[in-house]
């Protein structure tokens, strides 16, 4: 297989082509774990994949509680199906929370405190719903000390421990639940069933890829990889793209890579992989600096060929493209008409300012 049809695989694996699931639930279930450390590139993510649904209906949809924000793996924030989000915590947050205490001497926190801290938070959340600065404040007011980055921390604690999880927005705040109360009957997979499933979300939703990939997106071991692509069974195959070995799902469509589309920075296009030149040759001109700030992206037939930034105001949205060649009139066009479901999504104007 070359790589023009492994990236037509691979758009399509994404949900960026053909028929996506039809609901905010699906499209989680259907990755597994999404990227959503940046809340408006991760509300775009399933815009993107739901044709038609505006902004409003998508915060509407995650009210329902079948999927939450959580730190799964990496210590990265993901949407994740409420339903597994103990499973997930168990096999791949665990890693992070092994280097917690390493953290908290760093913060000058001890783990009486940190503990302490998850209790507070416990009872403070109990049938309610709180904003980050209710939690922080609850804290405060539990004697818990929360200056510089202690506060993050124990917030994530909370939630790395499956106490808390991350709930919709109220306005522009970041609130908290009790993850028992949003998720009250989680699915308890064994470990090696729960490698399986999570192996093949990855490779279902990303393939073709190769495993290391799916070390890096999980953060677990080559041997667990190995593992899970085991129980996945035939639900999962093997390829050669160009002389490299990868895994997808076994019996994906072909629908080609597609023509033009306007994608956030924090996607899964760009964050799910850490071999990305099937994508683009200029990482650089997507991570500035190579701070992690991943740009959004305007994307031809599965290879990114500008660069897009937004302003919004009541009036409307205005989107800066700076391609990373030059631009023809048929490229302004196209890229103009790959932005517009990005301002209906928004219910704004578009004004879109070309080279």
């Amino acid at each position: 297989m070359d790589a023009t049809t492994a990236l037509g695989l691979r758009m399509t694996s994404l949900l960026l082509r053909g028929n996506a699931p039809a609901s905010v639930a699906g499209v989680v279930e259907w990755f597994g774990a999404m990227q959503a450390q940046d809340v408006n590139s991760a509300l775009w993510s399933l815009g993107c994949r739901l044709p038609g649904w505006s902004l409003d209906q998508i915060n509407e949809a995650l009210e329902d509680r079948s999927v939450l924000r959580t730190w799964p793996m990496r210590g990265t924030v993901h949407f994740v199906p409420a339903a597994d989000t103990h499973w997930m915590l168990e096999l791949m947050g665990s890693r992070a929370l092994a280097g917690a205490a390493k953290r908290r001497d760093t913060l000058g926190l001890d783990e009486a405190t940190a503990d302490r801290a998850v209790e507070i938070l416990a009872a403070a959340l109990k049938g309610g719903r709180l904003t980050r600065s209710e939690c922080l404040t609850a804290l405060t007011e539990g004697g818990v000390e929360i200056t510089g980055q202690r506060g993050y921390h124990l917030l994530w604690y909370a939630s790395q421990r499956a106490v808390t999880a991350i709930a919709p927005h109220v306005g522009k705040e970041q609130t908290f639940v009790l993850l028992d109360e949003w998720a009250p009957a989680p699915r308890r997979p064994s470990r090696e069933e729960a490698l399986g499933l999570i192996a093949l979300r990855y490779f279902r939703s990303h393939g073709p890829a190769p495993r290391k990939d799916l070390v890096g997106w999980t953060g677990l071991t080559m041997t667990d990889c190995r593992t899970g692509i085991a129980a996945a069974g035939d639900a999962l195959t093997t390829v050669d793209v160009d002389g490299v070995e990868m895994v997808m799902a076994a019996g994906a469509p072909d629908l080609g890579a597609g023509e033009w589309l306007a994608l956030p920075g924090f996607d899964e296009y760009m964050l799910g992989y850490k071999d990305r030149s099937l994508m683009t040759d200029d990482v650089d001109a997507i991570v500035p600096g190579g701070n992690g700030v991943f740009r959004s992206t305007l994307v031809q037939a599965g290879r990114v060929r500008a660069t897009w930034t937004r302003t919004l105001t009541r009036k409307g949205v205005t989107v800066t493209v700076e391609p990373l060649a030059t631009f023809s009139a048929s490229d302004r066009r196209q890229a103009e008409a790959a932005l517009e479901p990005y301002a209906a999504y928004l219910g704004l104007p578009l004004t879109v300012k070309n080279p």
